[in-house]
């Protein structure tokens, strides 16, 4: 009997821990608020849902909830249908465990979200709504916003009113965005309309970039210019072509030789693939003018240039076809003047003598002081009477007066200086 009793109490004991442990089981598997589970629908009616989620618990998801969804009602839900719900409360007043099924959407919407950002895609969705502060762009059961800083196309220095004017002409459209943040305590999913640009344009040129080959010849169109070059999109993407590329002469500003939206054609100079930088060229597709400087020009020669620039040691003239020869300071007259611009000045048409040339090095020396005073006239005289011939009658009187004042001007210059 006694052996029995030691036996019924180890049992009792053995049962007793087993009932603890499936106990133990079931609390660590039982939901806690903020979980997301999946449950059955039991019933469905005006007032919302009860669902089923396992554990021996039932929730209630109200029609609020539903609502919220942008649903009128309940009929898009089903008896015995599946379905992720989030634990809102463990009880309410009268004891119901509170779920929702619109939170738990948006849960995996803020995943979703987070997963883009970390990724660095872009996506695609449709504006909503606008004001002047930005763009309203629904993400599944979430409300994304782009500011207006990184709306792109927004013209700049635009008022309040035409800038509201501008994002509401948004409604309806297709915007390209990329997620820049995700805070789900703050509710805040920002877009960017312009980081999602740059980062196709990038993707496109890391494209091209494989593609291009230097030393090819590509089409593009014009897309901005700048002091120090120009832009041109070359489908998605855009090269560069320094100033110094523009033209085989000396080009001040880009404007003087592109226009905006023009479409070239254009030379694969240089590609920079760690840099992902295309260097293009435009002068390259013209005949160097420097490979016929030797037929046209010779030591001695007199010529007609006008100077394109003048600097401390000299001038740069402009000679056909787009050569740009140097007049330094020591040939404008003896002695040298300290400052060149009191005998030459930019767009100033003279008479030079070609001293020296080496197309190899593309340079051509002019002088101004071994111009005779006697060959200044005669060019003078030519000059004249090429301008009364085309100017009107009644202007001719004028021209020949200029052209005169102008040689005479250049040669009272010389003079002082002596």
């Amino acid at each position: 009997m006694q052996l029995e009793s030691s036996l019924n109490a180890t049992f009792s004991e053995d049962m007793d821990f087993a009932a603890m442990l499936e106990a133990s089981f079931a609390a660590e598997e039982r939901p806690e608020r903020g979980d997301i589970v999946t449950g059955t629908i039991l019933a469905v009616d005006s007032q919302g849902l009860i669902v089923d989620i396992g554990f021996g618990r039932d929730g209630i998801v109200s029609r609020k909830d539903i609502e919220r969804m942008g649903l009128d009602n309940t009929d898009s839900f089903q008896v015995g249908a599946e379905i992720d719900v989030i634990v809102v409360r463990m009880e309410d007043q009268e004891g119901n465990m509170v779920l929702s099924v619109s939170q738990a959407q948006q849960s995996e919407d803020w995943k979703i979200a987070e997963n883009l950002m970390t990724t660095d895609d872009i996506w695609e969705g449709v504006v909503s709504d606008a004001n002047k502060g930005g763009l309203i762009v629904p993400f599944g059961n979430l409300r994304g916003f782009v500011p207006a800083s990184h709306v792109i196309d927004l013209p700049r220095g635009i008022g309040e009113d035409d800038r509201k004017t501008y994002m509401m002409g948004l409604l309806g459209k297709k915007v390209t965005v990329k997620v820049i943040e995700v805070n789900r305590k703050r509710r805040r999913l920002v877009f960017s309309q312009r980081d999602a640009q740059r980062g196709r344009r990038e993707a496109r040129k890391e494209l091209l970039l494989d593609e291009l080959k230097e030393g090819e010849v590509r089409k593009g169109v014009v897309s901005g210019l700048r002091d120090f070059g120009a832009f041109v999109d070359l489908g998605g993407a855009d090269g560069l072509i320094h100033i110094s590329e523009l033209a085989w002469h000396r080009v001040k500003h880009p404007k003087e030789v592109l226009n905006v939206g023009e479409e070239v054609e254009v030379y694969i100079l240089r590609l920079d693939t760690e840099g992902k930088r295309i260097g293009l060229s435009l002068k390259r597709l013209q005949k160097n003018p420097w490979a016929r400087a030797e037929e046209m020009y010779h030591v001695g020669q007199l010529v007609e240039g006008v100077v394109s620039r003048v600097a401390q040691f000299g001038a740069f003239v402009s000679l056909d076809p787009g050569i740009e020869a140097l007049l330094h300071a020591s040939q404008l007259s003896d002695p040298q003047p300290l400052d060149p611009t009191l005998l030459v000045h930019e767009g100033q048409h003279l008479l030079l003598r070609v001293i020296s040339i080496e197309p190899d090095r593309q340079r051509l020396g002019l002088s101004l002081k071994d111009v005779t005073d006697e060959e200044k006239a005669r060019w003078q005289e030519r000059r004249a009477a090429d301008a009364v011939a085309e100017a009107p009658a009644e202007a001719a009187v004028e021209v020949s007066a200029e052209a005169s004042a102008e040689t005479e001007s250049s040669i009272e210059a010389a003079e002082a200086v002596q």
